[in-house]
């Protein structure tokens, strides 16, 4: 019989983190549970237990786990993107990924739903960070961010409502079910470009 690898407290925590994500973009938010993360990567429920706390725990982890992976990758694009050797679609490409293919908009969706909404605060504040990261490069000359800010609003709630009901409803509208992420391209070249935006 073999025996289980011994696994470090953070590389266990990882391991079950990746798992519930995996468990979430194939299943859906309501698969997300000890029970079966703890099947998924051979630990015990009272394992996962020890280092979530609860299902709710778990899901609020998962959601700061994302968030992080996400906005490292989008940071990434926008750091191209500034040096001309990226593309605004990328961007908006990796934003919408995030909350539709890695399963974000679910999630989040889920969580409220359960009256669970403290653990959208990882996404949040993870997200915050971002734009306060890139925002010394965005302001404008008297050192105004709330474009951005504003930008990132939109942006986020753009890809949240596409993961949800974009194609549906732009199939209903007529529109290709690429419209909103390509709304949210030609709103990032008007903002890389100094055109002004409602506000």
């Amino acid at each position: 019989m073999a025996t289980r690898k011994r696994l470090s407290p953070e590389e266990s925590r990882l391991a079950a983190l990746e798992a519930a994500r995996i468990l979430l973009i194939e299943t859906g938010p309501q698969s997300v549970t000890l029970k079966a993360v703890s099947a998924r990567i051979g630990r015990t429920h009272a394992n996962l237990l020890h280092h979530f706390g609860s299902a709710a725990g778990l899901q609020k982890e998962l959601a700061g786990h994302l968030a992080r992976t996400v906005c490292a990758t989008i940071a990434d694009a926008v750091r191209a993107s500034r040096a001309g050797l990226g593309h605004p679609r990328e961007v908006v490409d990796l934003a919408f990924d995030a909350f539709d293919k890695e399963g974000a908009g679910a999630l989040a969706s889920w969580m409220i739903l359960t009256g669970n909404e403290d653990a959208l605060t990882p996404i949040v504040e993870t997200i915050h960070s971002l734009v306060d990261e890139i925002a010394p490069e965005e302001a404008d000359h008297d050192g105004d961010v709330r474009a951005l800010h504003e930008e990132t609003l939109a942006l986020v709630l753009m890809a949240m409502g596409d993961a949800l009901i974009g194609k549906v409803l732009a199939r209903s509208l007529g529109l290709p079910e690429t419209a909103a992420r390509d709304r949210a391209e030609l709103m990032l070249k008007n903002s890389l470009s100094g055109v002004n935006q409602p506000g």
